[in-house]
């Protein structure tokens, strides 16, 4: 029988044995971590220390995803029945979306960030084996997670929270992080299919996101929150807006580089056109997504590995409205960049800390959620 130090931490054999339990959600810290990297890299306010602060951070979450790898892959290996329950669980079942990201995530910080520490050449053939990787990956999750929802699962009217965008918003990821790609291919008709094929992705995500938020909208309005650990993925829906807005952004930066000029001017407003009109919605769900999390907290939110969800959503807010300064020239934006960056750092420092400690006592590596429906309720403000 495994036992415990008696400080509370997991003793060695209990860590070995809860590495059976280790799920897709783990991604999120890579995710989150990388989010930290490349935001910081292209935030348009120059900080002393920024930059070496990006590349340190940078190389923590590509370590962490070759960790995470190994171990998910070892786990597969040794624990295949539970790995395949991880895909039978409504719950968990979601989060295999976060793998993907989480590998086009580190493969945009290899041109952003690592080519200041590797060769310029291997960071982008870096790129593209994560970015390939992490689409193929990415199309799979968004089209075959949703298949099972319509087929297989039992989906109560109460059952929609953010986590049933992680499936669908990989490809929204590979579109802003392949336009960092499309200037290292070779001007011609491949190029250009990039170009065409990144916006396909980015449509196939936002509309798919924007169905699933209009559910989770009907939800929290009809039924209310979980008011359990799973209320910070509400903070999810700030991925696909945020996302979007920097996929435009970049898109309609290089356009010009494998379309005629009329059609790069044309994606090059877009990213104007679109990306303010979704900046303002997104400020208004990150005001409701903190006032809910808030409401949560005080009456005892226990922290979990959705807390992750506070990073990497909003990391896209800050390179989306990073690319709304790039566009505009907007002194406001700028300065809104810098606001949210400080917010994204300070979440991420407090949930990496948690994680960890978590970790050493093996609080993380328990049994996954039940299969069972989560139920939402309303809880007064008192």
């Amino acid at each position: 029988m495994a036992t415990a130090h008696p400080d509370g931490a997991a003793s060695p054999q209990t860590r070995v044995e809860v590495l059976g339990n280790i799920g897709p959600n783990w991604f999120a810290s890579v995710m989150g971590t990388g989010i930290v990297a490349t935001a910081g890299a292209t935030l348009p306010v120059h900080v002393p220390g920024l930059r070496a602060f990006a590349e340190v951070v940078w190389v923590v979450a590509t370590v962490l995803l070759a960790v995470l790898l190994v171990v998910v892959g070892g786990h597969w290996l040794r624990h295949p029945t539970v790995a395949r329950s991880h895909a039978r669980n409504p719950q968990m079942v979601h989060f295999y979306g976060a793998a993907p990201m989480a590998l086009t995530t580190v493969g945009a910080g290899a041109v952003l960030v690592g080519k200041d520490l590797i060769d310029a050449r291997i960071a982008v053939d870096l790129d593209w084996v994560l970015w390939t990787a992490g689409t193929v990956g990415g199309l799979f999750t968004a089209v075959s997670i949703p298949f099972l929802m319509f087929t297989q699962y039992v989906v109560e009217p109460d059952a929609a929270f953010g986590g049933w965008l992680m499936p669908v918003v990989p490809p929204m990821v590979s579109a802003a992080t392949g336009a960092l790609l499309l200037p290292h291919l070779a001007d011609g008709a491949g190029r250009q299919t990039m170009l065409y094929g990144c916006y396909a992705m980015f449509g196939l995500s936002l509309v798919a996101s924007l169905n699933i938020i209009a559910m989770i909208w009907s939800r929290l309005t009809l039924y209310g929150t979980s008011g359990t650990a799973r209320v910070p993925t509400l903070w999810i829906v700030l991925g696909p807006l945020g996302q979007s807005i920097t996929a435009a952004g970049l898109l309609g930066t290089v356009a010009a580089l494998a379309v005629d000029h009329d059609t790069a001017g044309s994606m090059n407003a877009f990213a104007i056109l679109y990306g303010v009109p979704v900046w303002g919605f997104a400020v208004l769900w990150m005001a409701l997504a903190t006032a809910l999390t808030v409401h949560t907290l005080r009456r005892g939110m226990p922290f979990a590995l959705t807390w992750w969800s506070l990073t990497f959503p909003v990391g896209t807010f800050v390179t989306g409205t990073t690319q709304l300064a790039a566009h505009t020239h907007l002194p406001a934006f700028k300065v809104a960049a810098a606001i949210a960056y400080v917010g994204l750092l300070f979440t991420w420092l407090l949930v990496a800390v948690r994680t960890a400690r978590g970790s050493v006592r093996g609080n993380l590596m328990k049994v996954p959620p039940s299969a069972a429906p989560i139920k939402s309720r309303k809880n007064p403000v008192v």
